[in-house]
């Protein structure tokens, strides 16, 4: 069985989507169109992920919908790390409909200084994720990446995360820089990072498989294959390329569709319960 880590659905309305250089994913994107996308990459499960609309609405209207679409194994809701209550919303979310599906959370940390992680009311939210027993999942920028390896260290009972392997600046060339700044991230074994995210952090036009092996080597060699997950982050790809085009180049990439990869890490990360 192959899981996909990372996808979102979302509709057009949401406000990040009014950059013009999104127009081409700016639209709704809907179960329908999920199942179409994953059937012809032969996916079977997928993660749905929040997708940066930052209220507990679209947690409570993810969940629902995964409870009514076996193809999505888990969800991974928004919810504000800061939020003194962030317990009892966890609570609430599991206490509705498909709430048994909430396996992780994530807040939209990218978005903060690169000492988020630092902060007294954020640990105090990532120890309340974590002892609620789902995962710490975290979209940050490559500079941010020192304080969540201070973050994992801090509290080693807790899974963490790490989208897009910390959004390296690809189409910059900024390998070296990157490499080290997520070497002690990959140091800490409560730590998992997803390969995804990675064309859209490339050249959109003009980008090609040579451009991101470098960074899924780097990952293999400092994660190993049984610390990495595939996410496709459908619909984010479509800026640079299709679901099927970008999972056969990490297949490529990895020298096969390894079952780990593709599939186990996910199911040991988040504990599915595949339907």
């Amino acid at each position: 069985m192959i899981i996909d880590a990372h996808q979102h659905l979302w509709t057009a309305g949401y406000a990040w989507l009014q950059d013009p250089a999104l127009a081409r994913i700016r639209r709704d994107y809907t179960v329908a169109d999920l199942r179409a996308a994953i059937r012809g990459a032969g996916v079977d499960r997928t993660i749905l992920v929040e997708a940066g609309r930052g209220d507990d609405g679209e947690t409570t209207e993810f969940l629902r919908i995964a409870r009514d679409t076996p193809e999505i194994a888990g969800v991974v809701g928004w919810a504000a790390l800061t939020d003194p209550a962030l317990a009892d919303t966890i609570a609430a979310h599991r206490a509705g409909p498909g709430g048994d599906l909430l396996v992780g959370i994530r807040d939209q940390v990218q978005a903060y200084d690169d000492g988020h992680l630092d902060r007294a009311d954020v640990r105090a939210g990532l120890a309340a994720v974590a002892a609620a027993g789902l995962v710490n999942e975290v979209v940050i920028r490559a500079a941010q990446l020192p304080s969540l390896a201070r973050a994992a260290a801090a509290l080693p009972g807790s899974t963490f995360v790490l989208d897009h392997l910390g959004k390296p600046a690809i189409a910059a060339g900024a390998l070296d820089r990157w490499r080290e700044l997520i070497t002690p991230v990959a140091a800490l074994p409560n730590v998992v990072a997803k390969l995804s995210g990675l064309v859209a952090e490339a050249d959109w036009a003009a980008w090609t498989p040579a451009d991101l092996a470098p960074y899924v080597a780097t990952a293999v060699d400092l994660f190993g294959t049984g610390r990495l997950m595939f996410g496709s982050d459908w619909p984010v790809l479509e800026v640079a390329g299709s679901y099927t085009q970008i999972k056969d180049v990490l297949a490529d990439l990895l020298g096969g569709v390894r079952p780990d990869v593709f599939g186990t890490n996910a199911v040991r990360t988040y504990h599915l319960e595949l339907r």
